[in-house]
């Protein structure tokens, strides 16, 4: 049965991306992703380049599947800070691979993604309708509204689960956050 290479890549890139949510990029190796990928390790290097390059194409993959996950609304930001949170509560995983991102390579590729500059004109194009708050520029605004969803995920809470209830609160800070953020103030006189 011939060998398929996309089905190879794609196994590469998903046992990657649990390697690298797990242990960043210096402590990933290239030895346990491609025995979780059921590949020769040679593959990774012929299919990406190198290490570092198989860490930008999962970061990238990973920011394009929770682009299309979660909804976007430039008109219900706090609706979409809540979605975001929800996302992040059911793949702590997506965190753990940008915080590694920033604190290895924070000058690297995909700071700024396609994907944000498209919402980014969205809201600047909501702002522009008056349904947005215009207090703060477009991506400074979408940027606080995705910090606020993540804030909860950088807060310590001893290492233990969340409870239902912790995490309801939690979202309704979210979006409530997320509210006072985007609700357009009158002008003043």
């Amino acid at each position: 049965m011939p060998r398929d290479p996309n089905a190879t890549k794609a196994r590469l890139l998903d046992a990657a991306f649990a390697e690298f949510a797990a242990h960043g990029i210096a402590g990933a190796r290239v030895d346990r992703i491609a025995s979780a990928a059921g590949a020769n390790k040679r593959l990774i290097y012929a299919h990406f380049g190198s290490k570092d390059q198989l860490f930008d194409e999962v970061l990238r993959r990973a920011a394009e599947a929770g682009a299309e996950s979660v909804p976007f609304d430039a008109d219900d930001l706090p609706g979409y800070a809540g979605a975001v949170f929800d996302h992040l509560v059911a793949r702590p995983d997506l965190l753990r691979l940008r915080l590694w991102q920033l604190l290895e390579r924070p000058a690297g590729p995909g700071s700024e993604t396609e994907c944000f500059r498209r919402r980014t004109a969205e809201v600047a194009d909501a702002q522009a309708r008056g349904e947005l708050s215009r207090a703060l520029a477009p991506a400074e605004l979408l940027t606080m509204v995705l910090a606020a969803a993540q804030a909860w995920f950088w807060a310590d809470e001893d290492g233990r689960p969340r409870s239902p209830e912790s995490l309801a609160r939690q979202r309704a800070a979210v979006v409530e956050t997320a509210r006072r953020l985007t609700e357009p103030r009158p002008p003043e006189p």
